[in-house]
């Protein structure tokens, strides 16, 4: 039954007891003026109860629309309201699946990054051992070629010491050996050479 047809059968039950207690008021009102005994609450309260059931009739239908409007419009409110939570529910629900795979990449992202740091660092680890290698190669092979050439220094120093020590060994050994008369022949000899 549609909303129409029960506010008809409210309509319907509520004239019918307007109507009743209309008919009980008069049948009332019309026993107290005959019977010779006066009932002053009869009267003067039957007006009153029909005046109050044509009010509320009377409210009734004029109330009826508007209220009836005031509800509809307020489940149609309600049922809106409920409907935007909804929908901003699953839209939270959304950005936390996207904040939840976001996590999930910042923890991978942040294992990728500490991987490339770490990858980055043996790279420069092997790089600094290499250029130091080359440059102990570098200094080895100078210090090779400066101690060759001390060596040969020393060497040569050596040999001229060798030599001047035997020069005068033999300077000494010659002097001790050779007599006036060989030196008198050996100037000859030389004279002899130099004038030819």
């Amino acid at each position: 039954m549609g909303k129409n047809g029960m506010n008809k059968k409210l309509l319907q039950l509520f004239l019918v007891a307007s109507t009743l207690m209309v008919a009980i008021s008069g049948i009332a009102f019309a026993s107290s003026e005959g019977g010779g005994v006066h009932n002053a609450w009869l009267t003067v309260d039957t007006w009153k109860v029909l005046n109050f059931g044509i009010l509320v009739i009377g409210v009734f239908l004029i109330a009826r629309k508007p209220v009836a409007q005031f509800f509809s419009s307020r489940a149609k409110s309600i049922e809106d309201e409920i409907n935007e939570l909804e929908l901003k529910k699953a839209e939270a629900q959304k950005k936390l699946v996207e904040y939840q795979t976001k996590f999930k990449n910042l923890d991978q992202e942040s294992k990728q990054i500490v991987e490339d740091y770490i990858k980055q660092g043996e790279e420069a680890k092997t790089r600094i051992i290499a250029e130091a290698s080359a440059q102990a190669e570098k200094l080895e092979d100078m210090a090779k070629r400066n101690i060759a050439q001390e060596f040969k220094s020393a060497k040569a120093k050596l040999q001229q010491d060798i030599v001047e020590k035997a020069m005068a060994k033999a300077e000494e050994v010659i002097k001790a050996s050779i007599s006036s008369d060989d030196q008198d022949q050996l100037v000859d000899e030389y004279l002899k050479k130099v004038v030819a």
